[in-house]
């Protein structure tokens, strides 16, 4: 069976997909998905990775941005 982003277990096939969503609208089965914290994650850690590029970009120069975002077009168009 697939798993999904979180390892959590999907349906391969349509019908079980199907199958699937029906229970969870009739609740008869949850579909809860664990936050980061809950997964056992540091908090601060998880919230330093939300702030990730804006954090990063307000760091930078604009000079430097340009730079980095030459680089990326050039491995993107290689």
């Amino acid at each position: 069976m697939p798993r999904g982003p979180k390892g959590e277990r999907r349906p391969r096939d349509v019908i079980g997909n199907a199958v699937h969503v029906m229970r969870i609208a009739t609740s008869q089965i949850t579909d809860d998905v664990p936050t980061p914290e809950s997964g056992g994650k540091d908090p601060a850690a998880v919230a330093l990775g939300r702030r990730g590029g804006k954090a990063r970009a307000a760091g930078l120069s604009a000079k430097r941005r340009k730079e980095i975002a030459k680089i990326a077009a050039k491995k993107r168009w290689k």
